[in-house]
């Protein structure tokens, strides 16, 4: 491809700065418009203008993307006279300019290389402004209740924290310079490809490498990528793409793309190109992207883009606005659309950690602002909808609008971000909540040394793991009095916090996670005693031995009860032996835990990412001196979770050595692997002991395992856990002491059969030899016995794959999560807290969910997947109880 020395990018630049500073239109037009290719000299489309001057010194330039000398140096600010003019010209985004977007006509401006300088002058004084494409109406709707603000340039949250200003550009980023367009299409008329790519020998090698030496997959070069786009007309966006590793650029490409009337349509050809090209430059290169930047005016003009890098490609969409809003407003204005996309790359590299994945972001007053604080926009809500039954969703539906006609603010409070079930489901809560426009927050306190171990302990003690006689301190209970009452008055209570009062705007409804934070509950209804508390409890909590005067567990549960009686309702697990004898049943309701369909811990992964996160285990293993995987040449079995006493880890080796001596005699030369593995929190200090505890028992009982054992504390990657799970032939989930583990509902959507102890709330999630086994905790005989059916017998193992995979219920999904709080929410701000016996909320022990759509009148039907209720009822089942079960089939909840 031969390039015009008028083509040149920085030519271009000091013309147009020099008819800008001249303050002259025709002269901005008459360059900007005149014929790239009037000089048929070769040059690079994004040369720097002191090429020559390297070429004849001998000296190498600098890259083609970044600008030589400091900001401003080559592009000055032009003068106010045409600052204003340009301003005027910029096409204007719909969520900054409120007029309704007109439809292309014939009057349209067309900006192409074709028009004399006139021609072209006349029809830009002859328009005020240009025209984008019409936004369709679905995208209007959908950029309206994202940015309820969009009037003022800044999405604030409404419950007021104005940290949270990432999501809409601001009126001034709309109102560029015509240069990014002019200099796009002069510089790229005939766009520009990647460049680089990999060895035919590297190819070779790594294309073999999987089938040969039985690896998860070949080692990836990991790459950050940057987009940006301009539209010169009605019908053409330019599309640049830069890819960055760590530190510099690595190659980029221009696109010119006709868009039509796709947007009318519906269509995403932005997306479709950016998806395509992009998975081409993977396979080709040998490479992993792992986040990609893009400004905020991209993401409204190509609506599905960043859900499909995220589900698609397992890349994560950071949108930033182009620049600061206090400086340098007009740089971003000035700089090419390929110079705008390597800015969204190296940007985009600032939100990733050692680890690369997406930083944690928690703010002032404890906030969690959850992906990457809100940059990375991972899914929409119509990818959500898919997740689930139509049933279900509207009756979300059906309170998340009481909730925004309300203004309702709803606040959680919890120990840790990160780390555990508790922050996972309050991640996609917080995420899917901003989705649909409710105001729900969830805030964290400052963390204390020490006050950790503590609550460990009283965690341990109510599941009755913890050593007979082992206590909580006087001193201990008053540090932990300490450190709530601390960051209750510094944070939370103090002018603009979350639990000040509702009119001074501080959250309509309070919810407490856990043990850790009940505290918190005496402080809240001293203040506002009418404001509902609701308490969440997670945990299995042994309330046989909570009965038992003087107990240890008694003790601590006395505790605990002398804060948690003010609240307003108790949410258990439904489980009933998990809530205390002494909670009153008409506060007590049941919901399960919950994860994320669409999270990276769930979401499906091509082949491609699964060998990369595959590839990544090894590599730690490999640090560690640890037993790597053999997959695909060998299977295995796994279990995920927490090294905690009470994951049964030692009942998974031993089952595991059970196992192994079974194939011996049976003559099974083919035998799998075992994997135990999971992330740490920072709430879980016994992490360590348990992890020593049970490589010692396999050196010391099992030395001939060693080498087909690997035992694994990772950091935190939510998609490498997705594939270890996923591609696991068994998973195990042998806890002795539970509350529900939503882990094992995860293996099933993935399609694995499943073995599980049948204590806590798992059995309610396992149908026994329909899409797993439970067995008796402990019990590792069994569990060999049906680790030797599912190796032998492929056709079992099919048959419980398919029914695993197919009937997950919606409870213990993201939108019924919301579903259940949602309703909490709505109802209890119309109800309000009782007094003199009259308002409030009764629980009597009812499912949530049932509540929920029994009032909305989405009642569930025959068919449809839903946890067994048997558990939770007291007494023998009869025809009496049965009319009171919000189903349309009875029946169907008999034989479930």
């Amino acid at each position: 491809m031969s390039w015009s020395a008028g083509s040149s990018g920085l030519g271009v630049d000091r013309e147009l700065e020099q008819a800008e500073n001249d303050d002259s239109a025709a002269a901005i037009a008459a360059i900007a418009f005149k014929d790239p290719f009037a000089d048929t000299t070769p040059r690079h489309p994004a040369a720097s203008s002191t090429d020559n001057a390297s070429s004849r010194s001998g000296t190498k330039s600098p890259s083609p993307l970044h600008n030589v000398g400091p900001p401003g140096t080559l592009h000055p600010t032009p003068s106010l006279g045409v600052q204003q003019l340009l301003s005027d010209l910029q096409p204007r985004d719909p969520l900054s300019d409120h007029r309704t977007p007109e439809p292309l006509g014939s009057d349209t401006v067309a900006y192409n290389n074709t028009s004399s300088s006139e021609e072209v002058l006349r029809s830009l004084q002859h328009h005020t402004s240009s025209k984008l494409p019409p936004v369709p109406q679905q995208l209007q709707e959908q950029q309206q209740l994202d940015h309820t603000q969009a009037n003022t340039g800044q999405y604030t949250h409404p419950s007021g924290d104005n940290t949270q200003t990432y999501d809409t550009p601001s009126a001034a980023h709309h109102h560029h310079s015509l240069k990014p367009i002019a200099t796009a299409i002069m510089a790229f008329e005939k766009a520009r490809k990647f460049s680089t790519g990999t060895s035919v020998h590297r190819k070779r090698q790594m294309s073999t490498l999987v089938e040969k030496e039985g690896h998860f997959g070949p080692a990836l070069t990991t790459l950050y990528l940057g987009i940006s786009a301009v539209f010169s007309d009605d019908h053409t966006a330019v599309v640049a793409l830069a890819i960055h590793d760590t530190i510099y650029l690595v190659d980029f490409s221009v696109k010119h793309i006709e868009l039509d009337d796709a947007l009318k349509m519906g269509e995403d050809l932005i997306a479709d190109y950016v998806i395509s090209e992009v998975q081409k430059y993977e396979h080709e290169n040998f490479s992993k992207f792992i986040g990609a930047g893009l400004p905020t005016t991209l993401k409204y003009m190509s609506p599905t883009l960043c859900s499909r890098l995220w589900l698609e490609l397992d890349i994560v969409p950071i949108v930033m606005r182009p620049d600061d809003e206090h400086k340098e407003k007009t740089f971003w204005d000035v700089k090419r659309v390929d110079e705008q996309a390597d800015s969204m790359a190296r940007k985009c590299i600032m939100n990733f950690g050692p680890s690369l994945v997406p930083l944690l972001q928690v703010g002032f007053r404890g906030i969690v602002q959850t992906d990457a604080g809100f940059r990375a926009h991972l899914t929409t809500v119509q990818n959500h909808k898919d997740t689930c039954s139509p049933a279900t969703w509207e009756t979300t539906l059906t309170y998340a609008k009481k909730l925004r006609a309300n203004k309702t603010k709803i606040a959680f409070f919890s120990s840790t971000p990160q780390g555990g079930g508790v922050a996972l489901m309050r991640h996609a809560l917080v995420r899917f909540a901003r989705l649909l426009g409710v105001d729900l927050t969830w805030y964290v306190p400052k963390p204390r040394p020490g006050v950790f171990r503590i609550t460990k302990n009283i965690h341990n003690i109510l599941q009755g793991v913890s050593h007979p006689d082992q206590r909580v301190s006087a001193d201990e209970k008053q540090a932990i009095i300490d450190w709530i009452n601390e960051n209750a008055s510094r944070y939370w209570f103090s002018e603009g916090g979350p639990l000040r009062a509702p009119e001074e705007g501080g959250a309509d409804i309070v919810v407490i996670d856990d043990p850790q934070m009940p505290g918190l509950i005496p402080l809240i209804k001293k203040y506002t005693p009418d404001r509902p508390v609701l308490y969440r409890s997670h945990i299995q909590i042994r309330s046989d031995l909570v009965a038992k005067a003087g107990s240890p567990q008694a003790d601590i549960w006395d505790f605990l009860w002398s804060n948690i009686q003010g609240c307003d309702m108790f949410i258990s697990h439904p489980i009933p032996i998990f809530v205390p004898h002494n909670v009153p049943r008409e506060k007590v309701v049941y919901f399960p835990a919950t994860t994320d369909w669409l999270d990276g811990l769930n979401k499906h992964l091509n082949h491609w990412d699964s060998g990369y996160y595959g590839h990544l285990y090894n590599v730690a293993c490999h640090s560690q001196r640890m037993t790597e995987l053999n997959w695909p040449a060998r299977k295995y079995i796994i279990q995920v979770a927490r090294f905690d006493p009470s994951k049964g880890i030692p009942t998974v080796i031993d089952s595991y050595a059970e196992f192994r001596r079974r194939c011996d005699k049976a003559n099974i030369t083919d035998v799998p692997q075992l994997v135990v593995c999971g992330n740490g929190s920072v709430d879980d200090p016994d992490a360590s002991l348990i992890y020593d505890q049970t490589m010692a028992q396999l050196e010391t009982y099992y030395p001939d395992l060693v080498r087909d054992v690997s035992v694994m504390r990772l950091d935190p990657n939510d998609q490498l856990i997705n594939t270890l799970l996923a591609n696991a032939h068994v998973v195990l989930q042998l806890s002795t002491r539970e509350g529900f583990e939503v882990k094992v509902s995860e293996a099933l959507h993935a399609g694995r059969p499943v073995i599980v102890s049948n204590v806590g709330g798992i059995p309610l999630q396992v149908k026994d030899k329909v899409n797993g086994f439970l067995v008796s905790p402990g019990d590792w005989r069994a569990v060999a016995g049906h680790l030797m059916e599912l190796f032998t017998d492929d056709e079992l193992w099919k048959k419980m794959s398919h029914a695993a995979r197919t009937g997950v219920s919606d409870e213990v999904g993201t939108v019924g999560n919301a579903l259940g709080w949602f309703y909490l929410a709505a109802k209890w701000t119309e109800v309000g807290v009782e007094k003199n016996g009259k308002g409030g909320l009764k629980g009597s022990e009812k499912w949530v969910n049932d509540m929920a759509r029994e009032e909305a009148g989405y009642f569930y039907t025959q068919g449809e997947n839903r946890l067994p209720r048997h558990f939770t009822q007291r007494k023998p089942e009869s025809e009496s109880e049965s009319k009171d079960l919000p189903i349309h089939e009875k029946k169907a909840e008999v034989t479930a």
